[in-house]
């Protein structure tokens, strides 16, 4: 709001004179508390790695006494350790971290940890949500390129894989920095990932790229589908563990499982499946173009890479499936049991007490 005269700028200028006064006390005092918080940092961090080399140390002397008389004490005490473990696992979470090798070339020493749970959340949920975007462009793209031959559509599109997988190693790196459990296969495969893409980007027109183009477009749509399909599963997950407080914000939904999860993958593991064996349809298509007069190198490179996915995603799902049944097991087994103990005291006889 303009003043009308002269007098009025001046009454202004003295009331945010005061004001500005204010805010510099504030902000000293801003100052002096970020440097007490990390001083702070600096002494749980000291203290939290004393206590591991305490904790290991006394972990390597209780192995000697395996065989001791006294092994309700030795198991008492490595129940102990093993719990200590956890809390320092836990308070970990709440310092800042350093950053890995590849955080370390990409973005230099710049703190990425994120200390505020609420924020935690907050970048894992929109880490799901930027896959699921991009997982819409790909899908239009793909179906634009399967209606059409223009080289320029096909070339946005593969520079959108190449941007999109790269994009998504620096994400799930700082995931891991702020204590994210994800498998380390699934960083690799979009490491390989973004090397497939920056092959298929150079791969020039030629004959052998005309016959594998419309595989490799429908490919995209079906997985397009089924990245559309595991957002909405994940993000279910992800937000009722939220609720009921039982993992870490940062954590990839597929490494926390209960029963009721079971429902809800078992419909997503047939596509995950389907895009596993189409990765090695693409494979085998590719090494049969090997020994097409016109091939040139991408096309035996993106064979094998494509074979790695299939391979990987395979074993590593595959291997997941039978701990998590395992688990569901276990807490069924439990609940029955507690729900059986439960039962007997409420049925117990009054006259009993």
């Amino acid at each position: 709001m303009e003043c009308d005269n002269l007098d009025e700028c001046i009454q202004n200028w003295d009331s945010i004179a005061g004001e500005y006064k204010t805010l510099e006390n504030v902000n000293k005092e801003y100052l002096a508390k970020v440097e007490e918080v990390s001083d702070l940092q600096g002494q749980c961090m000291k203290q939290v790695s004393h206590q591991k080399y305490r904790l290991n140390f006394i972990a390597k002397s209780l192995k000697k006494f395996d065989k001791d008389e006294r092994q309700d004490i030795v198991q008492r005490l490595w129940k102990d350790i093993n719990h200590r473990r956890q809390q320092l696992s836990d308070i970990e979470q709440s310092l800042p971290k350093p950053n890995g090798s590849y955080l370390k070339i990409i973005l230099g020493n710049v703190n990425v940890s994120i200390l505020n749970k609420e924020d935690k959340f907050r970048y894992k949920d929109e880490y799901e949500k930027f896959k699921l975007v991009l997982s819409i462009i790909g899908f239009f793209l793909s179906l634009m390129n399967l209606l059409t031959k223009k080289r320029a559509l096909e070339l946005t599109f593969l520079f959108l894989l190449v941007w999109y997988y790269c994009t998504l190693t620096i994400r799930e790196s700082i995931l891991k920095v702020n204590g994210s459990k994800i498998k380390g296969w699934w960083r690799v495969h979009h490491f390989i990932s973004t090397v497939a893409s920056a092959v298929l980007l150079v791969w020039p027109n030629s004959e052998t790229w005309f016959i594998f183009r419309p595989q490799f477009m429908i490919f995209n749509v079906l997985i397009s589908v089924v990245q559309s399909f595991q957002f909405v599963y994940q993000q279910g997950v992800l937000y009722r563990l939220k609720a009921l407080g039982e993992r870490h914000n940062m954590d990839i939904t597929i490494e926390g499982f209960h029963s009721w999860m079971w429902r809800g993958l078992s419909f997503l593991l047939p596509f995950l499946y389907l895009g596993y064996i189409f990765q090695l349809y693409n494979a085998y298509t590719l090494y049969k173009l090997c020994y097409h007069p016109h091939a040139t190198w991408q096309v035996p490179v993106l064979s094998g890479l494509f074979f790695i996915l299939f391979l990987g995603n395979t074993i590593t799902t595959s291997m997941v499936i039978p701990q998590k049944l395992k688990e569901v097991k276990i807490r069924r087994i439990i609940k029955t049991y507690t729900r059986k103990m439960s039962g007997n005291r409420l049925g117990a006889d009054p006259k009993s007490d």
